[in-house]
């Protein structure tokens, strides 16, 4: 018989919202017990500021799993400027990362790409994309389960949507996943940026376990995948 999983990052989220006096054990118990994504938790709910788009760049949002790899694989690539970690694809406002957690937001843990289409293009980040995370798994990205880990390539132009799709079928025929990809393809409304201590966290916290044993192979994955177009040649050492 298979045994059940437990979805420790949606049930130390639910915890923390809650008013159960054991709370403060609780969360203390599992944040010795689990070393997920839900774990790089602050006090400070301040979200982080979105910067404009400077003259000439365009922006691209994606969501694939926990932000913090998919951030910092994208942030590795020639001609992108600057990634945001956030939310998107749901429909509360401003939403808490708690409460996107909660799976009741309908948000998908997103970045935002700022990047110069002179030096990558939009099907390259693309390329990016699809080689930085599983887009095979429904609502899930390893470990973590849940919609809010759901694979989503918005759009903002019919071309880009184009692109998209033309992304899916090349992954497809590929054959590189022994599965079908079930990336929904979404037109973009709005983007919430996450809150500051989400910000750069892989490069913040290379000894956090969670980073170490989920998020750097994922970000490695990317870069052989995207290795002509790094901005650097540098691998990363932070496994032993």
């Amino acid at each position: 018989m298979k045994k059940p999983q437990i979805d420790f990052k949606r049930l130390y989220a639910n915890i923390l919202l809650s008013e159960n006096p054991m709370k403060s054990i609780v969360v203390y118990a599992l944040s010795l017990l689990l070393a997920g994504c839900a774990l790089g938790q602050s006090k400070d709910r301040t979200p982080a500021k979105l910067p404009a788009p400077k003259p000439g760049e365009a922006v691209a949002n994606f969501a694939g799993g926990c932000f913090w790899a998919m951030e910092e694989g994208m942030n590795q690539l020639k001609g992108v400027r600057e990634v945001i970690s956030g939310y998107a694809g749901g429909s509360v406002k401003n939403p808490t990362y708690e409460q996107v957690c909660s799976d009741e937001t309908g948000h998908a843990e997103t970045v935002q790409v700022y990047y110069d289409p002179k030096v990558i293009s939009y099907a390259q980040l693309l390329d990016a994309f699809f080689a930085g995370h599983d887009p095979t798994t429904l609502n899930r990205q390893g470990p973590d389960v849940g919609r809010d880990y759901r694979s989503i390539a918005f759009y903002r132009t019919p071309e880009e949507k184009a692109e998209i799709l033309a992304a899916i079928k090349r992954t497809n025929e590929s054959k590189h996943y022994a599965n079908p990809v079930v990336t929904e393809v979404v037109p973009f409304t709005v983007f919430y940026p996450a809150e500051t201590y989400h910000q750069n966290y892989f490069a913040l916290h290379p000894d956090q376990p969670y980073i170490r044993s989920v998020s750097l192979p994922k970000v490695e994955k990317l870069r052989k995948a995207m290795a002509g177009h790094l901005k650097n040649n540098t691998s990363l050492t932070m496994i032993d």
